[in-house]
């Protein structure tokens, strides 16, 4: 072996290691840059809902007494959105997979007492007949499943359940509220809201 041939075969482990790290770290940037996982459910970085975008905003985990995990959440802003302002007239997009099996009964008692402990007396009754409609909207969901909530001024909030929709409820006030049980000042969860406006 030539002294030339010497140092070459000396310098290629470290050349080989750095191309293996500067691979792992592109491959680290893309995963990142397509999804965000928590308690192993992936996220999409971003939405395109009938022509509006939405990009991921933050994650975030319910738990019920520490250790019991009950849904992980996802949410997603729109133009103009910002944590600071998601209850607005912006768009927003909240997505809940859930860990445990849940009745529509319960679905429509917590859209009650969240919306009830984030607006007044008069602004809830005024929203009664939209809260209804939502009600009637909600099934029982099963471990796995996911209901989005989507927001875009002037279309209203749509409801969806594993990405088929089941129907839309007009009105940005609406729109305040119902977020509101998950983001507004008594929301259902505080750590949760935490969370979810706490990324960016």
């Amino acid at each position: 072996m030539t002294e030339r041939q010497g140092r070459r075969a000396v310098r290629s482990p470290t050349t080989g290691l750095l191309a293996v790290v500067a691979l792992a770290m592109l491959l680290s940037v893309a995963a990142s840059a397509q999804s965000a996982e928590i308690e192993g459910v992936q996220f999409p970085d971003s939405y395109e809902v009938e022509g509006a975008a939405f990009d991921l905003s933050c994650v975030g985990v319910l738990r019920y007494m520490v250790f019991i995990k009950g849904y992980v959440a996802a949410l997603y802003l729109g133009k103009g959105a910002t944590p600071g302002n998601v209850l607005g007239d912006v768009p927003k997009r909240l997505v809940i997979h859930y860990l445990h099996a849940i009745k529509a009964e319960q679905f429509a008692e917590a859209t009650d007492k969240g919306v009830g402990g984030n607006v007044d007396a008069a602004t809830f009754d005024r929203l009664r007949p939209h809260i209804d409609q939502l009600n009637r909207l909600y099934e029982d969901v099963a471990v796995g499943d996911q209901y989005s909530l989507t927001y875009v001024p002037g279309r209203g909030t749509e409801l969806a359940l594993n990405g088929h929709a089941k129907g839309t409820i007009a009105g940005a006030e609406f729109a305040a509220a119902i977020f509101a049980v998950w983001l507004g000042p008594q929301p259902l969860d505080i750590s949760l809201r935490d969370q979810l406006l706490g990324c960016s």
